[in-house]
């Protein structure tokens, strides 16, 4: 009999999640096998297994914050080992040869694939992933810390650092959620003077928890206004999925501010010409990185402290975990655990 592995699967477009057995599969030329320990749930995975994104297989198991070690090595795989501990993001895969990638926009590749979408993510003990989709987990992070970097993490830091801000400028992060509360975090460890920006009086001490240097209560300030009291925003990251919210922070830009979208939001925002004229002003999105931008987040984590609050739950629990991140009633992430992670580092 064929060893097997368990896999949590969406079988259709909106269908629930299954607990399934697998026959372990062999990694391929340039792929490797890696033993999954934790898997973060994020909200883009609902969009995977709704069918939303284009290239999503089915049945797909979703999951792209996962982090394990790597058990079985294929052909023509480089400076990679068996045990190495690796975290597998959104971007599993680059060709490293299409136009994109010659000028070194991998993040843009044309053959790119979706860990979790193209092929089977990271609810499961068990995935095969290309060598380009690998980055290095620092030994001080455990498996449960680092999977959540592999999404949230390296979009909040890989985001930021693109930015024009630079140390002790006003960088407001709005809301503080999976992304949010990580983002507070980066933004302080990254030398910015930091706003946290969030509805509830509550929760102004959870912000300066985090390490935020002011909050702004949005259910009883003018956001704008209080931003340009600071001194106006460098730099505004939307990590709210509230167009509302966006846009009451527009005004309150700084010169050349910049107003980065990352909430996945369809909605249209309300800002016209003149208050990116009067400002200098930008909107821009930003993905979330490769697996090279996945390693410096990790290694700037592990460095400065840097962690994700979640909420840990066995595998066997994927649906009430993903049901419990889906109707925003985690305390910023639920990650999935395997058999073996209660020993995993």
């Amino acid at each position: 009999m064929s060893a097997t592995y368990r896999s949590v699967e969406v079988v259709e477009p909106g269908g629930a999640l299954h607990l399934v057995d697998r026959p372990v599969p062999e990694p391929a030329t340039g792929e490797v096998r890696v033993r999954v320990e934790a898997c973060g749930v994020c909200h883009s995975d609902s969009q995977i297994a709704a069918g939303y994104l284009p290239g999503t297989v089915f049945p797909v198991t979703p999951g792209h914050e996962v982090a394990g070690h790597i058990e079985a090595i294929g052909p023509g795989v480089i400076d990679w080992h068996l045990g190495d501990r690796v975290a597998i993001g959104w971007f599993g895969f680059y060709c490293g040869t299409c136009y994109r990638c010659r000028r070194g926009d991998f993040v843009h590749c044309q053959r790119s694939k979706i860990t979790g979408a193209a092929f089977p993510g990271g609810y499961a003990e068990t995935l095969i992933v290309h060598q380009s989709g690998l980055a290095r987990i620092p030994d001080v992070l455990s498996a449960i810390e680092a999977a959540p970097l592999a999404c949230a993490g390296v979009t909040m830091f890989n985001s930021l650092r693109h930015t024009g801000a630079r140390p002790g400028d006003l960088v407001a992060i709005l809301g503080i959620g999976g992304l949010g509360h990580l983002g507070v975090q980066f933004a302080a460890r990254m030398g910015f003077e930091t706003v946290a920006i969030a509805r509830g009086a509550e929760k102004e001490v959870m912000a300066r928890q985090l390490g935020a240097h002011h909050y702004i209560d949005a259910t009883e300030a003018d956001v704008a206004a209080e931003l340009r009291k600071l001194g106006g925003a460098r730099v505004v990251a939307a990590t709210a999925t509230n167009r509302a919210a966006i846009n009451a922070t527009v005004d309150g830009l700084a010169p050349h501010g910049e107003l980065l979208t990352l909430a996945v939001l369809d909605e249209a925002l309300d800002v016209t010409p003149l208050q990116l004229i009067n400002s200098s002003g930008t909107v821009h999105g930003h993905p979330a990185g490769v697996a090279a931008d996945t390693e410096d987040t990790l290694e700037f984590a592990a460095l400065h402290g840097i962690r994700p609050w979640v909420e840990p739950m066995p595998l066997s629990d994927a649906a009430a975990g993903y049901d419990r991140m889906m109707q925003n009633k985690a305390r910023f992430r639920v990650v999935l655990t395997m058999a073996d992670s209660a020993n995993a580092r």
